[in-house]
């Protein structure tokens, strides 16, 4: 996005002025400044809304607000006599005058109390990750101020749904105490990352917000701590730790804002991550909201490949909890989907990933080890790419890699939706293996979690049981038969088709000894 001004060109997403191909120097908020007078050039902008935009609402002189506009001014080649760029209203505010070539204004970014009443945001989510700032931090370690965040910046680069501003621009902010509302209004973002870096008694300290950039809100926070000697360790740790969060935390705020617009306001990406919240309760009720939103969506803009990715989810867990009055349809719908979104995105890692996890329908596992471990390539820290690849090494009957999987997995996204199929997984394997106490162990941990389904109640039932501690099996037993009355040794075999033939009989032996 740019606007051009007769020699002037304004890049919003660069934060930058250039005449002629030269670029205008320019302190940020008198940039900030000018941004907002061009995009808003429709009408005319007053003093308070500008003092909201570039200062945060926060009490600012009119002196102050007359200098930047001097500034500003200056750095287009006007002023106060000749005001042919930017004209004051005396009292009211002040106009953009110049015909603008480039994209439409958007609406003005103006704070209201009544989220509802805001226009609504539309589009890919987009961050801009800012630099740290450093405390009390040696010259030899102040580098990490910077190499963070841009180690930061290439991971969350992998993530289709989100849109990175570049370093480049993001790093214009350089500040001791960063104004994040400004930078996410110069930088055209929703979403601003920023933090501090400090030493103390030989260890490294980085403090981590991610801020709304519409609220002002801090809507997650993180303290990471290490040895100075683990600093690579440390720099790992951040980066794990952002991605996990935000492909749930930014997700979850997109849906909320989007519920509180107005159903009649929700654009495709808003349709999808409604879809996501609802995708991963497991219920039929659930599924089908989830495929509408989905359907939505696709319907909205059909190069969204997430959108397919989305319905290929839902159809696979029609075929998978066996919820769908036609289970073969389903599982052609899943993969169908998924080849839709691939055709669309061959790069997204969520595309990539509904592609492995179709496969698991027709049991072709060595297909679907190639799907999923193609997603992890794309994004090495796609946490439910390695949970999938490890019930897919599980499947194959590879305790080792299911382990190493599976660690990777909870390392990665301590808190994620699937996080009862990943205890699941290593259930399953640990009774492959003949180890029944722990398998019950896990399996109880797998059926207690939030979002676990009947089919993670029937692990519960064969492990338990199994490892003699029938009280435990039978409570399971009725769980399941709650959950679905006519679940059945099948169902679970679909769901689970092992390699292991020895412990397929012993299963299928304690499933029909609790009438399954």
């Amino acid at each position: 996005m740019t606007w051009e001004f007769g020699a002037f060109r304004l890049d919003p997403e660069r934060f930058e002025l250039t005449f002629s191909s030269e670029r205008v120097r320019v302190e940020p908020q008198v940039l900030a400044m000018l941004i907002h007078l061009v995009r808003n050039r429709n009408r005319l902008v007053s003093r308070d809304e500008l003092a909201e935009a570039v200062w945060d609402g926060a009490a600012v002189s009119d002196a102050s607000i007359s200098s930047r506009i001097r500034s500003v001014r200056a750095a287009v080649g006007d002023n106060g006599v000749r005001q042919q760029v930017i004209r004051t209203i005396h009292g009211r505010g002040f106009r953009f005058l110049p015909d603008v070539s480039g994209d439409p204004p958007a609406r003005p970014k103006v704070r209201e109390p009544d989220v509802g009443a805001q226009p609504p945001r539309t589009g890919r989510p987009s961050i801009a990750v800012l630099p740290l700032t450093p405390l009390a931090v040696d010259a030899e370690y102040a580098i990490l101020a910077d190499a963070i965040p841009h180690e930061i910046i290439q991971a969350l680069s992998r993530l289709r749904w989100l849109s990175v501003t570049a370093r480049g621009s993001s790093f214009r902010f350089r500040q001791a105490a960063p104004d994040v509302d400004l930078a996410a209004t110069a930088l055209g973002v929703r979403y601003v990352l920023s933090g501090v870096i400090e030493a103390s008694g030989g260890n490294l300290s980085v403090t981590l917000e991610l801020t709304d950039g519409a609220s002002a809100e801090v809507i997650w926070g993180e303290r990471l701590t290490a040895a100075v000697e683990e600093i690579d360790d440390l720099r790992h740790r951040i980066v794990v730790h952002i991605i996990a969060a935000l492909e749930i935390v930014v997700p979850a705020a997109e849906a909320q804002l989007a519920l509180r617009t107005g159903a009649e306001r929700f654009d495709a990406w808003a349709n999808y991550h409604i879809g996501l919240r609802h995708l991963y309760r497991f219920t039929a009720s659930d599924n089908a909201a989830a495929r509408h939103h989905f359907e939505c969506a696709a319907r909205l803009d059909p190069s969204l490949a997430r959108a397919q990715a989305g319905l290929s989810f839902t159809s696979f867990l029609d075929a998978f909890l066996r919820i769908a009055p036609d289970v073969p349809a389903a599982v052609a719908a899943s993969r169908a989907h998924a080849e839709r979104g691939l055709e669309l995105d061959p790069l997204d890692p969520f595309v990539t990933f509904t592609m492995g996890r179709s496969h698991w329908l027709t049991h072709d596992l060595e297909g679907a080890r190639q799907w999923l471990s193609r997603a992890t390539v794309l994004n090495p820290n796609f946490a439910q790419g390695f949970y999938a690849s490890a019930f897919t090494s599980m499947l194959l009957g590879d305790p080792k890699a299911t382990t190493t999987e599976l660690e990777t997995a909870l390392a990665l996204s301590p808190l994620d939706p699937l996080l009862y199929g990943m205890h699941g997984v290593r259930a399953q394997m640990l009774v492959q293996q003949g180890d029944y106490p722990e398998a019950a162990r896990w399996a109880e941990r797998a059926a207690s979690t939030s979002g676990a389904h009947y089919l993670i109640a029937m692990i519960a039932v064969v492990a338990c049981g199994l490892a003699g501690e029938h009280d435990h099996a039978s409570r399971w037993r009725r769980e399941v038969r709650r959950r679905k009355p006519d679940a059945s040794s099948r169902d679970y075999f679909n769901a689970f088709p092992s390699r292991d033939i020895a412990s397929r009989s012993v299963i299928a032996a304690e499933l029909r000894r609790h009438g399954f």
